[in-house]
């Protein structure tokens, strides 16, 4: 069997004596290897070479994206968290993988940072904070054990600021999806609209999790448990399609969701509907204003949705709570049952 090594560089040479002989090399400038291609002595040599290769240098930059990748911390992140890290991750170790950790109390050093987060910001700004983001927390997780001594990426603000203040979920929205959306899909709708979730714990919500009367998550993202009060509509909508087991919301082939196939489906759903300005995402903080609304408390809608406090509080306040006028009219409206107006006396 013939082996395929990769990298392997092999020169041939011709002896004083006239003899031809062929060297090899594991990789193009890279160590001569001893004995015959396939032999257990080359195949050591060759390993061995290739590993010293792919270590990464100490004290390096790329020493510490790999190793906080080996550490509980990463362990603990939600497999999506994890696969949007690696993608910058790899972005990072392209751009600074050889950058000296003895650099980081350098000054000049968070301004180097800067720089490349104001160079991706030209494409997207919104990236651009989560590169800066997941470099700021690798450099706090190596800073935490010693193996750098500052981290220039602390409180770098954002760049980005949008607001979402527009993009709530209209009931108008609401009616012309359902009256336009396939069947399998009318269920996600009311599902994120009655819980706040976000769109992968939903995917995963299985009908273990459903008693008939509340449904029970852990969310991916933040490990927050939430135990979720299952109202008529949505209970309606949960007793018609009941199973037993296996995921609750599933494609038009009654096979389970796969993250991509759902949002390929529900974007072509919106745009043959009509629904425009708004995406699945928005429809967790229209959950939150719609509780609002109602005169949910934000502890109450908080305990709902699993969002803390100061995450309520900025939803309704920054992004998706614009000043409602029929809020406005109900709180005057409430104002004037409160207080009593004596009858003037005529003049």
């Amino acid at each position: 069997m013939r082996v395929r090594l990769k990298g392997l560089n092999s020169k041939t040479k011709t002896l004083a004596d006239g003899s031809v002989v062929t060297y090899h090399y594991a990789w193009k400038g890279g160590p001569r290897l001893p004995g015959k291609i396939g032999d257990s002595e080359f195949m050591a040599a060759y390993n061995a070479a290739v590993a010293r290769k792919v270590q990464p240098r100490q004290g390096m930059l790329l020493s510490v994206l790999n190793g906080f990748q080996s550490s509980s911390d990463w362990d603990d992140l939600a497999p999506r968290t994890q696969s949007d890290y690696v993608k910058l991750i790899k972005v990072i170790e392209k751009k600074f993988g050889d950058f000296p950790l003895s650099g980081m109390s350098d000054r000049r050093t968070r301004g180097i940072f800067m720089e490349w987060r104001d160079e991706r910001a030209k494409a997207s700004r919104r990236q651009a904070d989560y590169g800066w983001q997941v470099l700021a927390r690798i450099l706090s997780w190596a800073y935490g054990r010693g193996l750098v001594s500052a981290n220039p990426c602390e409180k770098g603000g954002r760049l980005y600021r949008g607001s979402r203040a527009e993009h709530v979920w209209t009931d108008a929205d609401e009616a012309a999806f359902l009256a336009s959306a396939p069947r399998h899909l009318h269920l996600p709708l009311i599902l994120a609209l009655w819980t706040g979730q976000r769109q992968g714990d939903l995917l995963r919500l299985t009908w273990q999790q459903y008693d008939g009367k509340v449904i029970r998550l852990q969310q991916s993202k933040t490990g927050t448990r939430v135990l979720i009060p299952v109202g008529a509509p949505l209970k309606a909508a949960l007793d018609i399609k009941r199973g037993k087991a296996g995921q609750i919301l599933l494609n038009s082939d009654g096979d389970p969701w796969t993250a991509d196939g759902f949002r390929s489906s529900w974007r072509k759903a919106c745009a043959s509907a009509g629904v425009v300005g708004v995406t699945f995402n928005d429809l967790r903080g229209t959950a939150v204003t719609r509780l609002a609304k109602v005169e949910a408390s934000v502890p109450q809608i908080a305990t709902i949705t699993g969002h803390s406090l100061r995450d309520v509080h900025a939803i309704l306040d920054s992004n998706y709570l614009h000043r409602d006028p029929a809020m406005a009219e109900a709180a005057i409206r409430k104002l004037e049952t409160r207080t009593k107006i004596p009858d003037r006396a005529s003049d």
